[in-house]
């Protein structure tokens, strides 16, 4: 028991020094000439976090890390409390964004599901498929997975693997994609403000940095609806994630996996909660 206590503390101070340390550097933007890419503490602190825990290093053990695995299903427990206290004051503002938002969430199950789900399993993903391709798997989603599989289950190692990737490149795709697609001339700076509302602030702000460099006369018409759509992907997101992506992701792996799926011995359907 004094052995676990000493982990916990261990593992506090260094989440103590890596947010102390990523907040002091603060957030950075690198022009890239077709657009502007955003560098969050998030982003370092993911980095940091991973050099630390390698374990050549042999800086945290296996049994801190399993702690650490504990502690995160606990603090995403806690961030889906404050999401949902700050849900009731937004409404009035939700409301006057305009319904055209709602079409977010048809792109994202479009994107997330149709075309993700059967890529993971032709890639080989098992049970990892449905977290990696229920949602964009930001904070809240993750929180989501944790709460219904555990922390140490398939699901969750897939939302994570794809929170990762999105966290290390997701500002740099963003940046592009919306240099790129701006400067297209096919589409209005607001509607691609928009569509740069994917319910992840640094993708979001790469994103539409990189529009206000094209489109400079519409910068605060972009910001605004831009955070519009952010906020709608915020709070509906979140009950669309668990009430519509999560079920109809299940639904579709049990019927794609055995179809499509590579054969392995971690192929049932569903998953079940760690204990």
């Amino acid at each position: 028991m004094m052995e676990q206590r000493v982990n916990v503390f261990k593992l506090h101070f260094i989440v103590l020094v890596l947010v102390a340390l990523t907040e002091f550097i603060g957030t950075k933007k690198i022009n890239i000439g077709i657009g502007v890419i955003a560098l969050f503490p998030m982003l370092y602190a993911l980095v940091l976090g991973g050099f630390i825990s390698w374990p050549k290093f042999k800086w945290l053990k296996e049994n801190e890390m399993n702690v650490a695995a504990n502690i995160l299903g606990l603090s995403f427990f806690l961030f889906i409390c404050k999401l949902g206290a700050n849900i009731g004051p937004e409404l009035p503002k939700l409301m006057g964004s305009g319904v055209s938002l709602l079409f977010q969430e048809v792109g994202h199950i479009v994107g997330t599901i149709a075309l993700g789900l059967p890529i993971a399993l032709w890639l080989g993903l098992k049970r990892e498929a449905i977290g990696a391709t229920y949602s964009l798997d930001r904070e809240p989603n993750l929180a989501i997975v944790v709460e219904k599989f555990g922390a140490n289950s398939a699901e969750a190692r897939g939302a994570l693997g794809v929170y990762i990737c999105g966290t290390l490149f997701g500002a740099i795709y963003m940046s592009i994609l919306a240099s790129l697609l701006g400067s297209s001339g096919l589409f209005h700076p607001i509607s691609l403000a928009m569509g740069a509302a994917v319910g992840s602030g640094s993708m979001m702000a790469a994103a539409t940095g990189s529009l206000a460099v094209i489109f400079p006369d519409a910068a605060k018409d972009i910001a605004f609806y831009s955070g519009a759509a952010n906020l709608m992907m915020s709070i509906i997101g979140t009950y669309v994630c668990i009430f519509v992506s999560l079920p109809l992701t299940q639904r579709l792996y049990a019927w794609l996996e055995p179809i499509i799926g590579r054969k392995s011995k971690n192929s049932n359907v569903g998953g079940q909660k760690s204990a």
